[in-house]
C-alpha cells in the first residue's frame, strides 16, 4: 500500500502535535517538581526554633563529694518492693527516714513530716507559714523511696553490690542510684541549701516520697485522699519521668530534655481459651493452645492505629528546626511526607510506643504434661493506653479481633490515660526555662511518658502535672534502668541537685517569661 502525500502530511502534524504535548508535560512536571523541591526546602530552611530564649545561669555551689557520699549511703537501704503480697521490711524505711533526719537537719528544722500511708515519707511541707504569699496555690515534688529487685540470677554480673552504694569512677553505683534515689536525695539537697540559706519560697512546697510507686502508688493515692479531704489545690506536681538523652534522636546532634506532660494509661487483660481435655494421641480439630495461638496472632497483626497528632507531634514539632539533614526536611514538612515519616517510626519500638497504644503478650500458660490436652490456655497481654484512647475502647477493639470464643478479663490495676497538661502554662515554662537555664545546650521539648508515675494520681488535684528529671543516659545507658549495673554519674547528680535549687527559686519568683 502506497501512503498518500496528504497521509503523511497528516501523521507529520499528529507526531509534531504529540511531541509538543510530551514536551509540555514533560516541562510542567519539572516546574512542578522544582516547585515543590523549593517549597519543601524554604519551609525547611525557615522552620523557625521553638526554643525559650534565656540567659543562662550559674547553678548554686554543690559539694559534689559529700552528696554523693550521701546518696551512696541512701542506697544501701534495702527499700525494695518485690509482688504485691510480699510487704517490703518497714524497718528499711524507717531507718531511711532516720537517715535523713540525721543529714539534712535545717530542711527538718523548718519543715514538718508526716507519714501519710504505711511508709509514704509523705509531706515534708511549709508547716510554719512561712511563704511570702498565703494565697498561691502549693507545688508537689515526687520522688519514691522504693527499688526494684534485683533480677534473681543476675546478681553475680553487677560490677559492684547491688545494695554497697559504691562510689567509683566517677559514679554512684547500686539499686537506686538513678530510679529513685537519686532524685529524691537531690531534692532533699536543694532544699537543704535553701534552708540553710534562709530562703523564703512564694508559695507553700510539699515534697512527697512514695513507698510503693514500683507496685501502683498506693501511698500516693492516700496522700491524694488527703489533700481532698484538707481542700488542697496545687499550681504544680513535678515528678520523675523522661530525662535528658544524648545520641538516642536521629538527626539530632544536641541532647534532647522531654518533659512529660502526660503519661499512658495501663491495662492487661487475661484471654483464656477453652478446649476439650484428653490425649494427646486423639486431638481434636481445635485445641485451647491453638485457638489461643490463633486469637494472638490476629491480635498481633491488628496493632491499635498509629498517629503523629496528639504529643507526639508536638515533640517532633520541637525538634524539628534543631534537626539537619533529610530528618529536618521530612519532619518540617509533614504536609507532604506524613505517611513516610509514619512508615518509618513505627518500625523503632522506642518512637512507635509514642504513636499508639502497644499491644505486648507478656504471659502464657497452658498445659501440664507433654502427652495431655490441656482444657484450658491463658495469655496475658500488656497495653499502654495512648491519651484519647481507653479501656473500655481497648476491650472492645479486642474482642472483636480475637473473636467470641475467647474469654476476656481485666486483671491487675488498670488506669485510664492520664488527662495532658498544658505546655503553655507558667507551671510547665518555668520547668522548661530552668532547664534552658542550667543546661543551654539542650533541646527542650513537651512529650509523652510511656510508663507509670505516681504522679498519675494527683492529676484531678492540680492544675498541671509534669514528670521530668535531668538524669542524663546515653542508649548504652538505658539497659541500667530496672537493670544491672544501675549508677548515676556524681557530676550528674550535682546537676539533679541544682535543678531543683533552680526550680524553687524560679517558682518563687518568676521571671517574666522570655520570648520565642
Amino acid at each position: 500500500m502506497v501512503m498518500s502525500p496528504h497521509n503523511r502530511i497528516n501523521d507529520q502534524n499528529r507526531g509534531d502535535t504529540m511531541t509538543r504535548m510530551l514536551w509540555r508535560g514533560t516541562i510542567g512536571l519539572l516546574v512542578l517538581a522544582l516547585t515543590l523541591t523549593a517549597v519543601v526546602l524554604g519551609k525547611s530552611a525557615m522552620t523557625s526554633s521553638l526554643q525559650l530564649a534565656v540567659i543562662p545561669v550559674t547553678p548554686v555551689s554543690i559539694d559534689k563529694a559529700a552528696a554523693a557520699s550521701r546518696l551512696a549511703t541512701a542506697v544501701t537501704f534495702k527499700t525494695i518492693s518485690f509482688a504485691p503480697g510480699l510487704p517490703t521490711p518497714p524497718e528499711e524505711f524507717r531507718k531511711l527516714h532516720a537517715y535523713m533526719a540525721t543529714n539534712f537537719p535545717k530542711l527538718h528544722q523548718a519543715l514538718k513530716r508526716d507519714i501519710v500511708s504505711e511508709q509514704s515519707l509523705n509531706v515534708i511541707q511549709d508547716s510554719r507559714g512561712l511563704c511570702r504569699d498565703a494565697s498561691a496555690k502549693p507545688i508537689l515534688f515526687m520522688a519514691h523511696q522504693d527499688v526494684v529487685p534485683v533480677a534473681p540470677g543476675t546478681e553475680g554480673d553487677w560490677s559492684t553490690g547491688a545494695f554497697d552504694g559504691t562510689i567509683k569512677d566517677g559514679f554512684v553505683w547500686g539499686r537506686g542510684a538513678w530510679d529513685n534515689k537519686g532524685n529524691m536525695m537531690a531534692m532533699l539537697e536543694a532544699i537543704e541549701l535553701l534552708a540553710g540559706a534562709g530562703f523564703t519560697p512564694r508559695q507553700t512546697v510539699y515534697i512527697f516520697f512514695g513507698h510503693d510507686e514500683e507496685l501502683g502508688g498506693r501511698g500516693a493515692i492516700v496522700l491524694a485522699e488527703k489533700f481532698k479531704r484538707d481542700g488542697v489545690r496545687l499550681e504544680l506536681v513535678l515528678d520523675e519521668g523522661m530525662i535528658i538523652t544524648e545520641g538516642i534522636v536521629p538527626g539530632l546532634a544536641r541532647p534532647s530534655a522531654l518533659i512529660g506532660i502526660a503519661e499512658k494509661g495501663y491495662l492487661t487483660l487475661q484471654l483464656t481459651a477453652k478446649g476439650t481435655p484428653g490425649h494427646s494421641s486423639m486431638p481434636p480439630q481445635q485445641t485451647a493452645i491453638g485457638t489461643l495461638a490463633a486469637a494472638l496472632t490476629r491480635l498481633e497483626a491488628t496493632p491499635s492505629p498509629a498517629s503523629l497528632d496528639g504529643i507526639a507531634g508536638r515533640t517532633f514539632a520541637y525538634n524539628a528546626p534543631e534537626m539537619t539533614g533529610l530528618n529536618r526536611v521530612l519532619l518540617s514538612n509533614l504536609w507532604l511526607f506524613r505517611p513516610l515519616v509514619l512508615r518509618e517510626l513505627v518500625k523503632t519500638p522506642s518512637t512507635n510506643t509514642m504513636l499508639r497504644t502497644t499491644t505486648a503478650f507478656t504471659v502464657l500458660r497452658a498445659g501440664e504434661k507433654d502427652n495431655v490436652l490441656p482444657g484450658t490456655a491463658h495469655a496475658a497481654v500488656n497495653f499502654r493506653i495512648l491519651p484519647g484512647d481507653s479501656v473500655a475502647a481497648i476491650i472492645q477493639r479486642v474482642q472483636a479481633i480475637i473473636g467470641p470464643n475467647i474469654e476476656i478479663k481485666a486483671i491487675g490495676n488498670a488506669s485510664e490515660p492520664s488527662p495532658v497538661s498544658s505546655a503553655t502554662s507558667a507551671g510547665y515554662r518555668t520547668i522548661e526555662r530552668t532547664v534552658r537555664e542550667l543546661f543551654p545546650e539542650v533541646v527542650v521539648a513537651p512529650g509523652l511518658m510511656i510508663a507509670a508515675t505516681d504522679s498519675r494520681h494527683l492529676t484531678d488535684i492540680a492544675d498541671g502535672v509534669y514528670r521530668f528529671s535531668p538524669t542524663r543516659a546515653r542508649r548504652e545507658d538505658l539497659s541500667r534502668f530496672h537493670g544491672t549495673n544501675e549508677r548515676i554519674a556524681i557530676d550528674n547528680f550535682a546537676e539533679l541537685i541544682a535543678f531543683y535549687h533552680r526550680l524553687v527559686v524560679n517558682l518563687s519568683a518568676p521571671a517574666a517569661v522570655a520570648q520565642r
